[in-house]
Order: structure tokens, then sequence, then C-alpha cells
């Protein structure tokens, strides 16, 4: 949950902005704290009124929390503003003294994860990276200036930011780490063109980071300020040393997670693996309103409760890849840090955004293309958008979009939507324009930035122009199959790995549960394929169903 959402919380007591179980949550965890962290924070008011207040009101919280936290605050137009280099309101700095580890704009959403974690890593004066990338930055012995731009629904964002504020631990008097809102900073966003979130840009503009990285991937840029892509991919991390475990599982979405909550309860070691972030594309979602137990719930908070509750059981490994897997013997797994040795493999590699296929959808990709509207959603206020697609995910986030106050219509090939009856009547009921029967043809735009879509009518071929801000693309998703096709397992017609009832696969101690698999791809579906991928995992390592006569 983002410290936002805490605001709005109808538990809060008058006195303190944040709710008790928050409060209780937070001292259990700064008990953990070694050292004093002292906050300058800087407001004005003719910047931002409202989130100064949150941003001095949640410091006052924190310090009454923790022991070991303190702040100081001063006006924007202060002597100690300009010692520190301080221009907007609010700014928050983390032991200045030390660090050059900044938040400018209240961290009141997502980027209060980022925040919590810079007051820890900064007590315990430990950068926290790990020792490959301790390595890399060794060779760093220039200045860099980091600004990462986030949102405060961008699940994707706390990850960059850590990564920055790691390096600025490390490198003291080298580094330095800005998590910027770009709500907050709309001109110094404009400035370097953010079209979507996080946005890395290293010295001013000398070398940018669209999304998130790993953190190695990361470290390895910020040093040499160029693509490392090809160079972390040829890295070897330790493979020499491999870590034996019963079962490996490749994703941390809902099936992921429950087939190693599963997994660990009928005894198996086990580790979940994920490229990315936790929560897969449930985490993008803005709102779910089907999900058994929550009437209403942001998918980000949803996949928070399922991770807290697997890391209960299992090893959950974020920012991890997997390279290769090698069926033998044992079944090897490759990933860009290590190499596991395991029983079996559950497949829980979801599905990946599908493109619209177009001229100008790659060039402005991060620029005004889109495929998350949660990520990049706040950019846009105030501001002409169009979400292309007329399934569930598309009419989800063109009533997200409308919520945070952009201007949006929606643009489906078809004359009927496909998406559920509730969200069909919620975009009536927002009076929320739709172009029917259209398709995009191109993405037009200027100095990088998405101007114009190029739109076609299906039924009689007459052209149009539309002019917007930017465009979501919500055309559906296709199978993360990569790895499935790597090892030859049997797949479906539109690339969906076939399964039996028991979730295994064409190859023996090879499962695979979720949106791999195709079928309905719901939240309570992959739930229950995970669960019956761990239970079947398990059974057959004392009972190999390949062996039996």
């Amino acid at each position: 949950m983002g410290i936002m959402d805490l605001f709005k919380s109808s538990k809060v007591e008058e006195e303190w902005l944040l709710p008790e179980e928050s409060r209780k949550h937070l001292s259990e965890h700064f008990e953990k704290m070694r050292y004093d962290v002292h906050f300058e924070v800087f407001t004005s008011k003719d910047m931002n009124p409202d989130f100064n207040e949150y941003a001095v009101r949640f410091l006052r919280d924190l310090s009454r929390l923790g022991g070991k936290i303190s702040f100081d605050q001063y006006e924007l137009d202060s002597d100690k503003a300009r010692e520190r280099g301080v221009d907007a309101s609010p700014t928050l700095l983390v032991n200045p003294d030390e660090y050059d580890i900044r938040f400018q704009g209240a961290p009141l959403g997502e980027e209060g994860q980022s925040f919590i974690t810079a007051i820890m890593l900064v007590s315990l004066r430990q950068s926290g990276l790990s020792e490959d990338s301790r390595g890399i930055l060794a060779e760093l012995d220039q200045p860099r200036s980091v600004d990462v731009f986030v949102s405060p629904t961008c699940p994707y964002c706390p990850g960059q930011v850590i990564s920055a504020i790691k390096c600025a631990i490390e490198k003291p008097g080298l580094v330095s780490a800005r998590c910027i809102e770009t709500g907050e900073n709309e001109a110094l966003a404009r400035k370097h063109n953010v079209g979507g979130v996080p946005l890395t840009v290293v010295n001013d503009g000398e070398h940018r980071m669209d999304g998130l990285f790993p953190e190695e991937r990361f470290v390895a840029e910020l040093v040499t300020l160029q693509d490392a892509s090809e160079l972390m991919a040829r890295h070897d991390h330790s493979h020499d040393h491999a870590e034996e475990v019963d079962l490996v599982i490749v994703g941390a979405g809902p099936a992921g997670l429950t087939a190693g909550i599963y997994a660990e309860r009928a005894g198996l070691s086990a580790v979940v693996l994920e490229k990315g972030i936790v929560g897969g594309q449930v985490a993008l979602t803005p709102n779910v309103e089907n999900y058994p137990g929550f009437p209403s719930v942001p998918g980000m908070q949803l996949m928070d409760i399922m991770s807290q509750h697997a890391r209960e059981y299992v090893n959950v490994h974020e920012s991890e890849s997997v390279e290769e897997i090698k069926i033998g013997r044992n079944i090897e797994v490759l990933t860009d840090r290590r190499t596991y040795l395991c029983k079996s493999v559950i497949l829980t590699t979801g599905a990946v955004y599908r493109k619209l296929g177009i001229p100008g959808e790659d060039e402005f990709y991060g620029n005004g293309v889109s495929f998350c509207a949660s990520c990049d959603g706040y950019i846009y206020k105030g501001r002409k958008v169009a979400v292309v697609g007329g399934g569930n995910t598309a009419l989800t986030d063109a009533l997200h979009l409308a919520k945070l106050g952009a201007d949006v219509t929606v643009i489906h090939r078809r004359d009927t939507f496909r998406a559920q009856k509730a969200l069909v009547e919620s975009l009536e009921e927002q009076a929320i324009p739709v172009v029917w029967n259209t398709v995009v043809e191109e993405v037009v735009g200027e100095d990088g930035q998405v101007t114009t879509l190029k739109l076609r009518n299906v039924l009689d071929d007459a052209t149009d122009e539309m002019a917007v801000d930017g465009v979501f693309v919500a055309v559906g998703q296709e199978p993360g199959n990569a790895l499935a096709q790597m090892i030859g397992l049997n797949m479906d017609g539109g690339g969906f790995v076939k399964v039996d009832g028991r979730m295994r696969t064409s190859i023996p101690r090879v499962y695979a549960a979720g949106d791999i698999t195709g079928g309905l791809q719901q939240i309570v579906t992959a739930i229950a394929e995970g669960s019956i991928a761990a239970m079947s995992a398990f059974e057959d390592m004392s009972s190999p169903y390949w062996k039996q006569s």
C-alpha cells in the first residue's frame, strides 16, 4: 500500500497522519535502525502547498515512531536551501552532511517504499548492493548525478530508486540520487521529455535508462554511461557454484507465489525467481473487483499481501532473470546471477503485452506510448490520451485514467466491447467517448514525443487523425513462452503451454501454471493451478509417473 492510501484511511487519528496499524508496523521496522537518520525538508507556501503539508506531517510521524529519526524544516528561499542547491518544494534530504540523497516531491505513493528503504540503509550505513554490483561500482572515478522520475502508482519505480540510493550510499561524494515525483515537478519532467516511468536520467541527460533495470545492469550503465544489456548477458555470475533446491519456480505472479507456499509446506526446498517485480500483470492493474474477499482492491496492494504471505515460506528473488534451462539427470536453471540444480521446475511466466505492430509504436515507447496505465497515468493528468482496445484491461485503464483527470478516448476495432458488463456500464456512466470500428495505423510525434494518431475505419477504410499527448495500448497479451520454447515444450496454436489436469507438461519434471497455460486467465485460476502444480511436483518426486509401467 502506498503512503497516499494511508491518507484516505478512515481510521487515521486526528493527531496522527498514519493509521495505528501502519504505525505499529513501522515501529517494529525501525527497531532495526543502528545510527541516527536526520532529514532536512524544504517547503514553500507558493509551490505544491498540499504536498508540503503531507511531507512535513509524514516526517513528524516517522520521528515520533523511530527514536533515531529527526528532521529540520526550512523555507525554500532560505540560505540553507541555497547551500544545499534545493530549488523545488517539497524536497526531503536524507543525512545531507554524509550523502546526497533527496526526494523531490512528497513520497506519498509507491515511492514511499524507497523512502523507508533509504532510512534503513542510511541508518545501517550499508549500501545493500550485491558483491558483483560493488565490484562494478568500484571502477567509478567520475561524479554521477542520478535522477529517477516516478509516479505515485508505479510499482516498478521503487526498485529503480532503491538502486540509485544504494549507489549513493556506496559512493558518497561521487554519486547523488534524486527521486523526482513527476506530477509535482512538471517543468523538470517536460525538460527531460518524461513520457513513461521509471525514467532514469544520469548527469542531466548524458545517459537515460527507460524502465526498471536489474541492479547490476543499473550499476554498469551508471559507471559506463552506455547500454549494458549485452555486457550483462555475457557476464558470468558465479555459475561455477550451483545452489541445490528441490524446486525452482520461474515467475512471481499469483501462480508462482502460490506454488512456492504449497511446495514449502509440503516439505520441498524451493525458490521463486522473478525477472521483474513480484505480482506480474496483477501488480499493474489499477483496481481488482472480482477477487473473493476483496470487493475492490488495487492490484499492487493485493500482490503485496500475497507476496508477504509467500515470503513467510519461500525465498523470492526479484530482478533475477532465467536465461537457460537444461534438462538432464538434474535440471539446471541458469540465471543472470547463479545456477540452480533442482529436481523439478514450474513455469509461471505469465503473459506479456501484445503490441499493435505499427510504425511509431516502438519509436515512441516511453515517450507517449505506454502499456501501463498504473505506471504512467499520472503523467497525463489534464492531457489528451487514447486507450486502444476493447477488453477488460482497456476499459479498466480508461476508467483509471479518467479518474486521474486525463481526457480519455477509447479506440476499438469492433462495434461492441469484449469487457465485463460492469466495466462497460462504468464507462458509459463516466461518458468516456469511444471511436468504434477503428484501428490505429501509425503513431506520429515531434521532438521525441507523441502528438498524433493516424486512424482507419475498418468498415469503409476512411482515414482520420487524432491529436493526443499519449496512447495506452491494451489489445491483449501473448504468452511469455521463451523458456518453454527453449526446452521444447508442447504448445497450442496460440503459443500457450499444453498441460494435463495435474499441470504436467510434455516433459517430465516440468510443470506450468497460470496465464502461460492459456484458458481462463484470472487470478483465482492462476492460484488454483499454482497449488496443483506444486503438489504434483511433490508427489511425482516420490512416485515418478514417467517410470511407472
